[in-house]
């Protein structure tokens, strides 16, 4: 595919993306979740009023690559406005093992770094990459974004998970976060095992409450947080906390 050099896609960020983990070489895989992706997209897409791509010949683009590629593990699928549809492939992380027994370390972003249209997954990434970048210069390897209260929002890839009180938390949509496809997969699983979980504004109290974090997106899962710099001040948490467990045994199916 070319790209015009007026194409507002290059000139304004305006495209809308997803980015999902195929599981066992399959787009039908529960843990793939294909639908939910396209239905992210979708919901976009009529959003802005912009063309919906041709959804079978989307799959079948996506399936002609698994075939292709036997290591692929992960699909970056972006939409234009007028419908055309491009699709990048990557490999996991390769320390993503060693993140997910030990954690990470992370850093509370400057507030004017908040995410451009945060309940859309646009082209427009500059916030969470500039504070992704900040958060390197201290050692760190994601960043948190905050509101203008200074309330945790979401990480620069990725949706926040706290265990406090022998329940879960995760901050709401309505704060002006992304409803990531994992969030929603990770809530219905903990309600349908009977788990508690909170939709509640991360405040410097609740944070400074929980026992363990954590973010999640489709492509790491879940991912504890060890440490939080938040300016002079740095907040530990327990990154083998055995509450994990339940958010992992998700990925057991």
């Amino acid at each position: 595919m070319e790209l015009n050099i007026n194409e507002p896609g290059l000139l304004y960020g305006a495209t809308i993306f997803t980015t999902l983990r195929v599981y066992e070489k399959s787009l039908n895989h529960p843990l793939t979740n294909w639908k939910a992706h396209c239905d992210r997209l979708k919901f976009s897409l009529q959003k802005f009023g912009w063309s919906l791509p041709d959804w079978e010949v989307l799959r079948q683009g996506a399936e002609l690559i698994i075939k292709r590629d036997p290591t692929l593990r992960i699909l970056r699928i972006t939409i234009f406005p007028d419908g055309r549809e491009w699709i990048t492939v990557r490999l996991l992380p390769t320390d993503l093992s060693h993140r997910q027994h030990h954690g990470v370390d992370v850093y509370v972003a400057s507030t004017e770094l908040s995410r451009s249209l945060p309940t859309h997954k646009t082209g427009n990434y500059l916030s969470p990459w500039l504070a992704k970048n900040a958060a390197q210069k201290f050692a760190a390897q994601e960043a948190i974004l905050v509101n203008t209260e200074g309330n945790w929002l979401e990480t620069s890839t990725g949706n926040l998970w706290g265990w406090g009180n022998n329940s879960w938390w995760t901050p709401p949509l309505d704060a002006g976060i992304l409803p990531g496809v994992m969030r929603n997969q990770l809530i219905n699983w903990l309600k349908q095992n009977h788990y508690q979980v909170y939709e509640f504004p991360w405040t410097n109290q609740l944070v400074q409450d929980l026992e363990a974090i954590a973010y999640s997106n489709s492509v790491v899962e879940i991912v504890p947080i060890r440490e939080v710099i938040q300016g002079k001040q740095k907040l530990q948490y327990e990154p083998s906390h055995p509450s994990f467990s339940q958010l992992r045994r998700l990925f057991e199916i």
